[in-house]
């Protein structure tokens, strides 16, 4: 029996075999900016992600610790 990986690809005729496309006509998402305030990805170290298992948890530790901390002047 032949696995999946073994057997010949199907060709598709309405498809070629390569596509060159144009992105000097490229538009910015018009739904990427449907999220609310910019979002900044941290990845934590094993030993950190086992203890705060969702990112509501980061989120409230951090801001208890930003309320500990002096003002800055700037």
């Amino acid at each position: 029996m032949k696995r999946a990986s073994d057997a010949e690809p199907k060709s598709d005729p309405d498809m070629l075999p390569e596509y060159h496309f144009d992105y000097s006509k490229a538009r910015p998402n018009r739904f990427a900016s449907g999220k609310e305030g910019a979002r900044v990805v941290v990845v934590l170290d094993p030993d950190i992600a086992e203890v705060f298992t969702t990112p509501q948890s980061v989120n409230t530790v951090l801001r208890a610790l930003i309320t500990t901390m002096p003002k800055s002047g700037k």
